[in-house]
């Protein structure tokens, strides 16, 4: 058996001599970025070094990202404390590597940051923030058929171009917070994804996505009765009994008009929900859905267009899991929560070292909820948890300053965000302010590897 300092030993040279023949291969030159040829494939580290300082007006408490549906109130401790951090755990480490099998085209994609479970006394002593998988996926492309298997960001989320899995085409905002927009739909999910493709301006996908039957955070929905808890997620409950995969198909359109690039893009959602009476063992199912338009336009050079839009009956675990996507009657049978979300905005590289964008963005929860006579249960009623909300809407606006850009060295940037956030439950307590307010700010400093 190879001894453990042995076996690091080795594994230390190798990465030494990878170096190397990396430095020799790219050291005379200026291109970017940085490719190592391995066999036939083609090795491309990327990512970015953040150091990213938030500021709020009230205590969210969620770090970095933000916990849209969880904004304090004036009239509580919370509300009434600001909160300012520092952190590092934006910073993103990625891998692609591309190779021509067969004549197919192959991508594979890595992607993580350290926005993972905190550990214990993570801000006290070292600030150990822990390594999570954003993407890992594997990509196969030949002729006009092209298909995907992995985690990806799912195809609801709209697009830049196509139907590209590839970050740097998908739409989830220039904003520095990691929970982006409010108004945004998107998950991160494993999944089997087939694209056919009509020439260059024409795709059609279907996607099959890991499912999670959502009643919203703990609080949000009223339950006949505890026994269905372990029946729907929270948000914790990694053992939800799912009954299929959620199918998601969309079509793209890209093309130009008068030199401007255009993206446009239809997108269907189909889900199914069931849960089980556990007093007489009746199941009960429902069918759920939404769909989605989007658009993507360079009205003028430079300056882009962006709106989004998302309809669903049963859809909220989409909208950030702001909302519940069902409710249970107290007979058992399933009832859906209908929710809608959208972005509208504009990004304008106005000189190739600034960048301005804004965006407002709105979701919004219809009640849901019955009468009985042990007392009202379901989504939204009157005296319903504060976690109950019924729209949420957030204005951002940002600049971006790139200090200087150099295909053998990267990026330096300083990335900024403003964005004012209004949260309105259902029902509040009485003497309570009606809303949840509060004013952010961000500035990163973003070093860009090459």
């Amino acid at each position: 058996m190879t001894h453990p300092l042995t076996r690091t030993v080795r594994i230390a040279a190798g990465a030494l001599l990878l170096l190397a023949g990396a430095w020799a291969q790219g050291g005379t030159q200026t291109a970017a970025p940085l490719s190592v040829q391995i066999g036939g494939a083609q090795f491309t580290p990327g990512g970015f070094l953040d150091l990213t300082s938030v500021f709020r007006t009230t205590n969210v408490g969620s770090g970095i990202g933000t916990s849209f549906g969880s904004i304090p109130f004036s009239n509580t401790a919370a509300g009434q404390l600001s909160e300012f951090r520092f952190s590092a755990q934006n910073s993103r480490l990625s891998l692609r590597v591309d190779s021509q099998p067969g004549g197919a085209k192959l991508t594979g994609y890595v992607e993580a940051d350290f926005l993972g479970n905190a550990p214990a006394n993570l801000v006290v002593g070292s600030n150990s923030n822990t390594l999570r998988m954003r993407l890992y996926w594997l990509d196969i492309r030949k002729g006009g058929w092209e298909v995907l298997a992995g985690q990806s960001w799912s195809l609801l989320t709209p697009n830049r171009k196509g139907l590209s899995p590839m970050p740097s085409d998908i739409f989830y905002s220039q904003d520095m917070d990691t929970n982006y927009q409010v108004g945004l739909t998107w998950s991160r999910d494993p999944q089997l994804r087939v694209i056919r493709h009509f020439g260059s301006s024409w795709a059609l996908g279907v996607s099959f996505e890991n499912p999670e039957q959502y009643i919203g955070s703990a609080g949000t929905v009223t339950l006949p009765a505890a026994s269905y808890a372990s029946q729907f997620s929270t948000g914790a409950n990694s053992a939800t009994p799912n009954l299929h995969p959620d199918i998601v198909a969309k079509l793209a359109y890209d093309t130009t008009a008068a030199g401007h690039a255009v993206h446009l893009e239809l997108a269907g959602l189909e889900r199914t929900f069931r849960d089980v009476n556990p007093a007489t063992n009746v199941k009960n199912t429902l069918a759920g859905g939404g769909v989605s338009l989007n658009g993507n336009i360079e009205v003028v050079k430079n300056f882009r267009v962006i709106a989004t839009s998302f309809y669903s009956d049963g859809g909220g675990r989409y909208i950030f899991g702001l909302g519940p996507d069902l409710v249970v009657h107290a007979d058992g049978t399933l009832s859906a929560v209908h929710s809608a979300s959208g972005i509208g905005g504009f990004e304008w590289q106005a000189t190739p070292a600034w960048m301005l964008y804004g965006y407002y963005g709105g979701a919004y929860f219809q009640r849901n909820f019955e009468t009985t006579a042990a007392g009202d249960i379901g989504f939204g009623y009157a005296g319903s948890p504060s976690a109950a909300n019924r729209a949420i809407q957030e204005g951002t606006m940002g600049i971006i300053h790139t200090f200087w850009h150099k295909p053998s060295y990267g990026a330096l940037a300083l990335i900024t965000q403003y964005s004012y956030l209004v949260r309105a439950p259902w029902s509040v307590a009485a003497g309570s302010p009606r809303t949840a307010k509060s004013n952010m700010v961000w500035v990163d400093l973003r070093y860009t590897l090459p």
